[in-house]
């Protein structure tokens, strides 16, 4: 008799191992649209800014806006997941970001840096909800494939962030033509694109990886399977903790040395003579570095361990520091160079990072955790931008490039200790 509890309990719920491609077919389509929707904002909100204010000090501002926004749209999104499901709470955050971009098309327009601020912090929403989804990926991964899981998400934001940056020229003169300033033209971009990522959720992203990752460990628990549900939810209590730090700690640093260089190398460029073109192409190219390595970097992390590749990646920002600090400002070889490096610094402690947070938080409170983590990661990034301007201004971007590849350093301490701790 008890024999057959366990067909009955599991009968109703999908086999995660055949969900899970589907669910990150639906996960790569909208990351593909969202990407553009971010690299689109981020290749010319600063440039928006310094035209708006005429100021050189504040161009990092709308950086810190929209990465502060993103701090609190982590944990919206991060509740709402936690409650109701990945697919609303990732709906939600990617429809915000789309409210957010008109909002800064219409400050374009008036001329008002004060809507435009305003917009600029909602329209954040968008980036918290393109990082928030590759945990969405891992919700039913086995845990020696996580990893994996992850980048298979994070890669495809790649198409549509090379694109973004790319079609800031087009979308500027199409701009032009609706009697919209030039700059604002890309936000024109993000909104559709971040519109389109909410629908494709809405729409397609059905079992919810979060809610059957739950409905799976309720059934093994009640069909007496406890120590297999421990398993899937990867949490070890003895080292829970430690993990978290350790993750959250790899992926602020990486996001404060990465936002800080990366908003104000379109400034150094325009300084230098370079048109929007140039800049595009180079912050296309730090798009790609970021998310294009990743099904290795996944390959690596469960391979290799996380903790390697996390120190892998202070490395990889070091050279990218030193490199940018380096370069002369009319090589645009030199910097796509510099920000290619400090794209894939990034992806390394972003995927390793996120693999470490998985294993260690526990399955009941995975997503809300998962939320909190990403709003030390935002807050690191607004802290990047808004410091990235002022720190320019008084010292130039050589000086904040060497500052962010020495401040990367201090990763390597930290793996070091946790290590020996276990």
């Amino acid at each position: 008799m008890t024999s057959t509890a366990p067909t009955r309990t599991t009968a109703s719920i999908p086999d995660p191992a055949q969900a899970q491609p589907r669910i990150l077919r639906v996960l790569v389509a909208s990351q593909i649209l969202s990407g553009a929707g971010l690299a689109a904002g981020v290749t010319v909100g600063a440039l928006l800014a310094q035209d708006m204010l005429g100021s050189t000090s504040l161009a990092g501002l709308p950086s810190a806006l929209f990465t502060a926004g993103s701090a609190l749209a982590a944990v919206a999104v991060g509740r709402v997941s936690q409650a109701r499901g990945r697919r609303p709470g990732l709906a939600a955050g990617y429809l915000t970001g789309a409210v957010g971009s008109a909002g800064v098309i219409i400050a374009a327009v008036l001329d008002n840096p004060v809507l435009l601020f305003i917009a600029l912090f909602v329209y954040g929403a968008g980036t918290a909800t393109n990082l928030q989804a590759r945990y969405a990926g891992a919700d039913i991964a086995a845990p020696g494939h996580r990893a994996r899981a992850v980048s298979t998400v994070l890669v495809a934001t790649t198409l549509g962030g090379v694109a973004g940056p790319n079609l800031a020229a087009p979308t500027g003169t199409f701009a032009e033509h609706l009697g919209i300033p030039n700059l604002a033209g890309p936000f024109i971009l993000s909104g559709a694109a971040y519109a389109l990522a909410a629908l494709v959720l809405a729409l397609w992203l059905r079992p919810d990886p979060l809610l059957l990752a739950r409905s799976v460990a309720q059934a093994e628990e009640a069909d007496a399977e406890a120590d297999q549900a421990a398993a899937d939810g990867g949490a070890d209590t003895s080292e829970g903790r430690g993990g978290v730090v350790l993750g959250a700690l790899v992926m602020v640093l990486t996001q404060l040395v990465m936002v800080a260089v990366m908003t104000m190398t379109p400034v150094h460029m325009h300084d230098h003579g370079h048109g929007t073109a140039a800049s595009g192409l180079v912050i296309a190219i730090h798009i790609g570095a970021m998310y294009l390595p990743s099904p290795l970097t996944g390959w690596l992390v469960d391979h290799y361990g996380r903790m390697k590749i996390a120190a892998a990646s202070g490395i990889t920002l070091l050279t990218a520091g030193i490199l940018a600090a380096a370069a002369p400002g009319d090589s645009v070889a030199l910097l796509a160079l510099a920000l290619a490096q400090l794209g894939l610094g990034w992806n390394f402690g972003l995927v390793a990072g996120t693999a470490i947070i998985t294993d260690t938080v526990p399955l009941a409170t995975r997503a809300k955790t998962q939320g909190l983590v990403d709003v030390a990661i935002a807050i690191a990034g607004a802290t990047g931008g808004m410091a990235s301007g002022i720190m320019v201004a008084a010292t130039g971007y050589p000086a904040l490039a060497l500052t962010g590849g020495i401040l990367s350093l201090a990763l390597l301490p930290a793996i070091a200790a946790t290590a020996y701790r276990r």
